[in-house]
């Protein structure tokens, strides 16, 4: 055979193969986009954790992800704190620390997005490596130490986000924008920080939340002590409570806490949470805890907070023994090892009246979004409810018959 004849035998294979590979996505061709994003992920594994973060936040900033345009779910529809929420489904503060992409994150089809955590003067964070990827496990441990750009770049991106936002001749997704507050390392004023924070952020936020429980700040997580916590809240509302609203509300206030907490701690924060009028706490954030897998892996002995499939039971352990001590009064955002659509679903049984994800993006990737979407509404439909809203709590509801909803 010919040179020529083996190319034109070979085009025409690949063309057929090409032909048939499209064929597949006739019924969902925007399917194809976010699979050919997926197709990034073995590279971006031969790059060390933070190098392949960084990639990420910088194609989110470039607007270089992948747009989703299809419809979520009717059920996935609700509304929190009074803002309606086209999915249940958010991507977690610590991926995109200085909003460089919210509204790219948002494209991917999330129903929002949190930024953060923001501190008032920039910080470098801790000494590298502090990102340590354990993928047996789902997990990673990571020691970044609130590394960000500083409040006002951040506040100067998130004006150009709501500008375009509020120009009718822009496209912006329909999903809402927290933003995650924490303290500069060397700041013996905590509370003082936080307030800066939220007089520079809190007119562009949909929410705001105290971060008190990151594990690689030092003495952060004692701010979850009851009278530390309600001397912090108090200096925050007040702060924001002061601004000039216009008739407008002001954005809900929540906290963010650890999973390594004892029952007296979760006590006092619960209580302190409904004494002080907080609008919602967020569970939970990484564990110090580590489970044998993680601690036989090389990287299981790095120190630092670790997220992903390890977290999960706990997480969702104390979400619920969270939500009974509210007496489910207080809106939970549900987060820790999430990466399908019945984990989110039993977050939200639990007790969480909306559900984050980051490290299982991370790992799997943006088609991960829709297909923890579609499984959730799956598992609402299977249960015999039909919105999000009617599932919260549900293990901790019984019938008549004293079985469980």
């Amino acid at each position: 055979m010919s040179l020529a004849a083996a190319w034109r035998r070979l085009a025409y294979v690949a063309g057929g193969a090409s032909a048939g590979f499209l064929a597949s996505y006739r019924h969902d061709f925007k399917q194809l986009e976010f699979d050919v994003a997926a197709l990034s992920g073995p590279a971006l594994r031969f790059l060390d954790g933070e190098t392949a973060h960084n990639v990420a936040i910088w194609a989110a900033a470039h607007g270089l992800l992948p747009k989703e345009t299809r419809p979520d779910p009717p059920s996935l529809r609700t509304t929190v704190w009074d803002r309606d929420f086209p999915n249940p489904l958010g991507l977690a503060a610590g991926f995109d620390k200085s909003a460089e992409g919210p509204e790219a994150l948002l494209n991917l089809g999330f129903g929002f997005v949190e930024i953060g955590s923001v501190t008032p003067l920039p910080q470098p964070g801790n000494a590298k490596p502090r990102v340590f990827r354990i993928e047996e496990e789902g997990a990673v441990i990571n020691r970044y130490g609130f590394n960000n750009d500083g409040v006002d770049a951040v506040r100067q991106r998130l004006k150009t986000f709501r500008n375009r936002q509020d120009d009718p001749s822009t496209s912006t997704p329909a999903g809402l924008l927290g933003v995650n507050l924490g303290k500069n390392k060397a700041t013996e004023d905590a509370a003082a920080d936080y307030c800066i924070g939220v007089a520079k952020l809190a007119r562009l936020a949909d929410y705001l939340v105290i971060n008190v429980s990151s594990p690689n700040t030092p003495g952060l997580r004692a701010l979850q002590g009851r009278r530390e916590l309600q001397s912090l809240v108090r200096r925050v509302k007040a702060e924001r409570d002061a601004l000039a609203w216009h008739g407008k509300p002001a954005p809900p206030l929540l906290i963010k806490i650890a999973p390594d907490l004892t029952a007296e701690d979760l006590g006092d924060i619960a209580a302190v949470a409904l004494s002080e009028g907080v609008d919602g706490l967020v569970v939970s954030n990484t564990t110090l805890e580590r489970p044998p897998g993680v601690a036989a892996h090389p990287a299981g002995a790095e120190a630092g907070g670790l997220s992903g499939a390890p977290l999960f039971e706990r997480s969702t352990a104390v979400l619920g023994q969270v939500y009974r001590l509210t007496h489910g009064r207080l809106p939970l955002i549900g987060v820790g090892g999430v990466s399908t659509g019945e984990q989110a679903y039993r977050k939200i049984r639990a007790g969480a009246s909306l559900v984050q994800l980051y490290t299982s993006l991370a790992l799997s990737g943006p088609a991960l979004v829709r297909r923890v979407k579609l499984e959730l509404a799956a598992c609402l439909a299977r249960d015999g409810f039909k919105s999000v809203a009617d599932a919260v709590g549900a293990d901790h509801r019984r019938d008549a018959q004293g079985r469980r909803a």
